[in-house]
């Protein structure tokens, strides 16, 4: 599988779809498209991580860069972090929590959920 970043906007929400590797060579890619949303004036955004199959401290810096920015704009970031199945879990999620960064993150299962205002994230 190839990296790729995709992003729409769904119910005022800039959704960025990120499928492959997040590492030292594609992050760069994401951070690049988190800020380019941010100075198109969208301020709330969706990270779909549901396809990126390993992460590694790089791509885990581009996501606590992006809850920087998002912060510092007063928008919103919403991680999507698919539970696979309770014993595997998605890579990604796993990372975080192996790093102890999970509980910074308003993770939810889908994009359709994280878009939705009534639905709580997901603990940590």
């Amino acid at each position: 599988m190839s990296f790729q970043v995709t992003d729409e906007e769904r119910d005022g929400w800039a959704v960025l779809r990120v499928s492959g590797e997040m590492d030292l060579v594609s992050s760069p890619a994401v951070r690049q498209r988190v800020h380019e949303a941010v100075a198109e004036g969208r301020h709330s955004v969706v990270l779909d991580l549901s396809e990126v199959f390993f992460c590694d401290s790089s791509g885990v810096g581009v996501m606590i860069a992006a809850r920087r920015l998002m912060r510092s704009c007063h928008g919103s970031l919403r991680v999507v972090l698919p539970a696979r199945g309770a014993e595997e879990g998605s890579h990604v999620n796993r990372v975080l929590a192996a790093l102890g960064v999970r509980r910074l993150f308003d993770v939810y299962p889908d994009v359709t959920t994280a878009l939705d205002e009534r639905v709580r994230p997901m603990s940590a």
